[in-house]
């Protein structure tokens, strides 16, 4: 029986980790609310493992409608309020505020926000033989995170747009000897 390899940084041992591995990370996700809700959860990731993030992630779920950009882009302070006391989530004013604020930018953008960010995909990109060939930041993220930011997203800066890029399918940067790297889109 061969050794089953994986991208390193699944930690190789931590059940959440390895089934996000295996069954999401890479994987082409697509339509506003599904691509809003991973540039809020990238957001919310900042300075924290991702680990803590996939936890929390039904709350937050629960917490956000969804992740449903119309109804986030109608809260107000009282669901500001709502979200600093939910235990369940990252409660970090900046990031909340940023959140509610993005799903109003997502309602200006005319293509829609899942056609903005495919725009970015670089289903071309160079296989890594090691994690230590994976960029943190690509010409790709930076045009994403700026255009972004044109349609005054917060919180989306290249090193999160590439961590968005890489979580959706928009490059392919599972190793090439992982047990799941198949081709994108």
């Amino acid at each position: 029986m061969s050794e089953v390899i994986r991208c390193e940084w699944t930690g190789m041992t931590t059940p959440l980790y390895i089934a996000y591995h295996d069954d999401e990370w890479g994987r082409p996700v697509e339509g506003d609310d599904r691509v809003f809700e991973r540039v809020s959860l990238e957001a919310f990731q900042s300075g924290l493992s991702w680990l803590t993030i996939l936890r929390k992630r039904e709350n937050f779920r629960k917490a956000f409608d969804g992740f449903s950009i119309a109804k986030v882009a109608a809260y107000t302070e009282e669901d500001v309020d709502r979200l600093l006391a939910d235990e369940g989530i990252i409660r970090n004013r900046a990031k909340i505020e940023a959140t509610i604020a993005n799903a109003r930018a997502a309602l200006e953008v005319p293509e829609g926000l899942s056609a903005v960010v495919w725009r970015h995909a670089a289903p071309d990109s160079p296989v890594p033989k090691s994690m230590a060939d994976v960029p943190a930041i690509t010409p790709g993220s930076k045009a994403l995170a700026k255009e972004l930011k044109g349609y005054g997203f917060r919180f989306v800066g290249p090193t999160t747009a590439y961590a968005l890029m890489q979580a959706i399918g928009l490059v392919n940067d599972h190793i090439a000897d992982c047990v799941v790297r198949t081709p994108t889109r």
